[in-house]
């Protein structure tokens, strides 16, 4: 397994390219996970995962933590952080700055773009997010055209009114595999709102793969055994 930066990408700036960490867990991988990770953290937040996710039997994976852009952030008294998008109010209905979601959804894609340049076709990639992160892999997740091989939204909810959502929803978006998950004591996003994020993913279409684990905002030995199993049976669903 190797770290890798894309500090050589620079001229796709014009193209929306975020900096990246980087695991392959073997040589020539012919699929790819991009994770997403919370709200003032950094893309080496979640690469300790890939040893504790990783299985044996999976095919080679390259991981990709890209960094969010760094912006004012108006809940933490505008201090300037890694954020997806700025957080204004702690509704629901009006937390999230709507041209942030969209700006990180282009970056997103930017990125999904990048791995089909590098031989990794939509069908062999997963979304993954976390918190902030995981909002924008919903959001992402309702735009896309071409379908991924499936989502992942940890302890986390939908940015943006359902009303919003429905305008931004795709024909085949809801054919994307999705796995949800939320901690019952989470006092960051509470339990409710993971709840009506993924009640909203059902109404578009979607089946989402929901857990909820006795934990706070973060993730759990059980969590992620529950993700490794539902990551093989989307290994094996394209394979076979």
């Amino acid at each position: 397994m190797r770290t890798r930066h894309n500090a050589q990408l620079r001229p796709l700036e014009l193209r929306m390219l975020l900096d990246t960490v980087e695991h392959e867990t073997g040589p020539n991988p012919q699929w790819a996970v991009l994770w997403l990770h919370g709200l003032g953290a950094d893309g080496n937040d979640f690469a300790p995962i890939v040893p504790e996710l990783v299985r044996k039997d999976w095919p080679a994976l390259r991981f990709v933590f890209p960094h969010a852009p760094v912006r004012a952030v108006t809940i933490n008294g505008g201090a300037r952080m890694r954020a997806w998008y700025d957080i204004r109010d702690f509704d629901l209905e009006s937390r999230a700055d709507l041209a942030g979601v969209d700006e990180s959804i282009r970056q997103v894609d930017a990125l999904i773009t990048h791995e089909v340049e590098r031989g990794i076709a939509p069908s062999r990639l997963l979304l993954a997010g976390f918190s902030q992160g995981g909002a924008i892999t919903l959001a992402a997740g309702l735009a896309r055209q071409q379908p991924l091989a499936g989502l992942i939204a940890l302890s986390t909810y939908l940015p943006m009114p359902i009303t919003t959502a429905q305008e931004r929803l795709q024909p085949q978006a809801h054919t994307q595999p999705l796995f949800m998950a939320h901690g019952v004591f989470d006092p960051v996003v509470p339990p409710a709102a993971g709840e009506a994020g993924m009640q909203a993913m059902r109404r578009f279409g979607f089946e989402p793969h929901w857990r909820r684990y006795p934990m706070q905002h973060q993730v759990c030995a059980e969590e992620i055994s529950d993700l490794g199993d539902w990551m093989t049976a989307r290994f094996a669903a394209v394979q076979g």
